[in-house]
């Protein structure tokens, strides 16, 4: 197996590292401002520099590039210790994929250069992992065109600044649970919506709860057909519980360097148990970022259960890795100064989001593997 990056990719990734080079300082900033407008000015400022959804059509706002370099971007900015890269990948292919050419040249772009921040509506307290019990409901009125929205969500990542929310609400009652699940864009700044922040054990204000009460919506808004959500989120989901397109596998493989730095340069002590562990990590880490690239070389488009595999593997890689790290220097778990101890509590619904374990392993069970259901 040849790893050296194409000329192509060479090009592309000498680029990016120039360009973190010379604007990385002006984005990181001490603890104590808002941070919520620095990571906005960040994303903007990333996009406008070419390296958001570098693989999307460039009609959109893409760029028009090899999927694999989508990986290269999240290598890179993990490397440098910077910021993520906007999450605008799932929602931008259920646009692309599921949305119709007016609703892909409205959106797309304001999602894609980072104009417009959006959210993803899915969780409810009575449906998470059972995501097809979905109760918020759209009455449909087709000869006002709107769907009159009510119900609730929750662990609503970026409601609380996001300007649009991609909602899964169910439009068919009448129909089987799959069924009649519709997809919709939603104005957050719509009448009827209430926003509440949750914060977390971090301290992080990630996630919110949002309240729909008779929201107006307009019909032509839903992405696909009536009845047709349940396809259009299962296809973005595949790209949620993707390790590439989130950048967990950077992330982690980062936070692993920095312990082994401490390791050989004596500032940890390490018996001889300590660096086999440390090895094991590595070659673990090493074989996820090979996955990586090759899911998004041979196949550009995560499809399931190929995604429930990437999300079993990562969340096993990324369970693993946090506790050694926290186990070299109890300081971390004290001060938290360098984030990793965030990690580590982060990393616990590593198995829960995006789908739990428990589904992944049924998908890749049924979908992959043919056993049958009982």
């Amino acid at each position: 197996m040849d790893f050296t990056d194409s000329p192509e990719i060479a090009e592309f990734r000498s680029g990016l590292r120039a360009w973190l080079a010379n604007n990385l300082a002006d984005h990181l900033h001490p603890p104590g401002g808002d941070e919520v407008a620095e990571m906005l000015s960040w994303q903007r400022a990333i996009a406008e520099a070419g390296y958001v959804a570098v693989s999307f059509p460039a009609e959109y706002g893409g760029h028009d590039l090899p999927p694999v370099l989508e990986a290269v971007v999240n290598q890179e900015l993990a490397a440098a210790g910077a910021p993520p890269p906007p999450p605008v990948g799932h929602i931008g292919h259920a646009l692309l994929d599921h949305g119709s050419d007016e609703l892909r040249s409205r959106f797309l772009p304001g999602l894609l250069t980072c104009r417009e921040s959006w959210c993803q509506g899915f969780s409810e307290p009575g449906a998470g992992s059972d995501l097809a019990s979905v109760s918020t409901a759209g009455v449909v009125d087709e000869e006002a065109g709107t769907v009159r929205v009510t119900g609730q969500k929750i662990w609503t990542s970026g409601a609380m600044w996001s300007r649009w929310c991609l909602l899964l609400l169910r439009t068919e009652p009448d129909l089987p649970r799959h069924k009649g699940l519709s997809m919709i864009v939603v104005d957050m700044a719509s009448p009827g919506i209430d926003r509440r922040q949750i914060t977390m054990s971090t301290g992080g204000k990630e996630f919110a709860e949002v309240f729909f009460d008779g929201v107006e919506v307009p019909l032509d808004q839903m992405v696909g057909p009536r009845g047709g959500g349940w396809a259009a989120a299962m296809s973005m989901l595949n790209f949620e519980r993707g390790p590439a397109d989130m950048g967990f596998s950077s992330r982690i493989g980062r936070d692993l360097a920095e312990a082994e730095r401490r390791i050989e340069a004596g500032e940890v002590a390490a018996d001889h148990a300590v660096r086999r562990r440390f090895a094991e990590l590595r070659a673990m880490v090493t074989v996820l970022n090979w996955h990586v690239d090759r899911s998004l070389a041979n196949r550009g488009t995560p499809q399931a259960p190929d995604a429930s595999v990437d999300k079993l593997f990562t969340t096993r890689v990324e369970q693993a890795v946090y506790p050694a790290i926290l186990d070299l220097s109890a300081s971390s778990m004290v001060d938290g100064a360098d984030g990793v101890f965030d990690r580590y509590l982060y990393s616990r619904a590593q198995s829960i989001y995006g789908g739990t374990q428990q589904v992944q392993r049924n998908l890749v069970a049924q979908r992959l593997l043919g056993l049958p259901r009982k």
